[in-house]
């Protein structure tokens, strides 16, 4: 008797497994629905404008399927915020695969993070939501550190293999690069819905980035 109740047992967890994982697949892929709503309203229209109903009906879901992941608007913001920081470094990473000179990796970074937040509403959230952060009210990551320090790692090694002046003290140079990227990026979403960002980044480049001693 104990080993048919322990037969029927592990054929009962045979069956509830699969449905568990069933279950979990179901609510991961609404979650990636949600966060692609999200990201897609938030820069579309701010978070201020938007609501959680306006997501849900992005995501064609209810909005207590919203709620089931999210206790309220400020937790999705901060989610696709950490989206955006998920898939930056996973730009970075692209490029740093290609094993570049060092100035010319710097360059790429900054052109492939123009065509993603050109292309990608993840990204073009993320860079929104980092602009709006104090009318977020929750804790926000910080803007930009790793980009931040990956350039001043591609500069300080440039300037070691004597591509960049010596003279140069290389970590307000990255600030002042990261700046101007960011800032490039903003001016084109307001004045061109960033079609021309690429262009506007090979001009922080050509102007920038030619150190040489």
């Amino acid at each position: 008797m104990s080993n048919l109740n322990s037969d029927l047992r592990t054929v009962g967890g045979a069956k509830a497994a699969p449905l568990r994982e069933l279950k979990q697949e179901r609510a991961s892929r609404t979650r990636r629905q949600l966060l692609d709503a999200a990201a897609s309203a938030f820069a579309e229209k701010g978070f201020p404008a938007v609501t959680l109903q306006d997501i849900a009906d992005r995501a064609e879901v209810t909005k207590g399927a919203v709620y089931f992941h999210f206790t309220n608007k400020e937790a999705v913001a901060v989610a696709v915020t950490e989206e955006f920081y998920r898939q930056l470094p996973a730009v970075a990473e692209s490029v740093t695969a290609r094993q570049l000179p060092p100035l010319d990796a710097v360059a790429e970074l900054l052109l492939q993070t123009a065509v993603a937040l050109r292309d990608n509403a993840v990204m073009q959230a993320g860079a929104r939501l980092q602009i709006e952060r104090n009318l977020v009210d929750a804790d926000m990551p910080t803007p930009f550190s790793e980009f931040t320090q990956l350039i001043t790692t591609l500069l300080a090694q440039a300037q070691a293999e004597g591509t960049v002046r010596p003279t140069i003290d290389i970590a307000p140079m990255a600030r002042v690069v990261v700046a101007a990227f960011f800032g490039s990026q903003h001016i084109s979403w307001v004045q061109h819905n960033r079609q021309d960002l690429t262009d506007r980044v090979q001009e922080i480049i050509d102007v920038v980035l030619p150190l040489h001693p």
